[in-house]
């Protein structure tokens, strides 16, 4: 058989096997059995130490503490994760994220993400005042929220960014200032690190009531 033709022969079989491969390791990833997917009722059975202080249902009591409930599980368990490895610092949760393996945490992501948010009240004027701030950003160079997290603050789930609907504005402001002072990261390069140090307590407290008035 001539040279070339064996080389050409070879090369399509070689061709071919890669292209089968890749295929059934697409096949084999996407699959259920590859891709560990949280349990809903599974995580309602772990979450009974998050309950005291993120409510049963994923509501917090305390407006300090954040509401967890319908929540994207991809952003959930990126921070659970992140105070696991303590990229993220608290001294409440890392205990707590220790003791979690990686289904556990995938679990209670899709408990959290089943549940729905309370609607809480919330100070129409300040709203209103926050809402152009939300939409529009500011003079100085503050970016407007709805660029990532949405026009409803229903977030990204795709790219990582959270709802914001409904959260406690209590709970947004504690954050916002958390970035501002460079005490907490924030995922995709940082950005809140840079966008928080712009606003004005002012205008915290009104994005945050606004936040807290779109409900989930």
């Amino acid at each position: 058989m001539n040279t070339r033709v064996l080389e050409r022969e070879m090369k399509e079989s070689v061709t071919k096997f890669s292209s089968i491969f890749c295929f059934m390791l697409v096949i084999l990833v996407s699959s259920p059995s590859a891709m560990a997917k949280g349990e809903p009722e599974a995580g309602k059975a772990k979450s009974a130490v998050c309950a005291a202080c993120h409510g049963q249902d994923g509501n917090s009591i305390n407006p300090d503490w954040p509401s967890l409930a319908g929540q994207h599980e991809k952003y959930l368990i990126q921070s659970i994760t992140a105070y696991k490895n303590q990229m993220r610092k608290n001294a409440i949760m890392y205990p707590l994220a220790m003791s979690l393996n990686e289904q556990d945490i995938e679990d209670l992501a899709a408990y959290y993400h089943s549940q729905k948010a309370t609607s809480l009240t919330y100070d129409e004027e300040l709203a209103k005042e926050g809402e152009s701030i939300y939409r529009g950003g500011t003079q100085n160079g503050v970016a407007a929220c709805i660029a990532c997290h949405g026009p409803n603050g229903k977030g990204n789930p795709g790219a990582g960014y959270p709802v914001l609907a409904g959260q406690h504005a209590s709970y947004t402001i504690i954050a916002l200032n958390e970035y501002a002072n460079g005490n907490r990261e924030a995922g995709i390069n940082n950005m809140m690190q840079s966008i928080a140090p712009r606003m004005t307590e002012r205008e915290m407290e009104a994005v945050a009531e606004y936040i807290q008035a779109l409900g989930r």
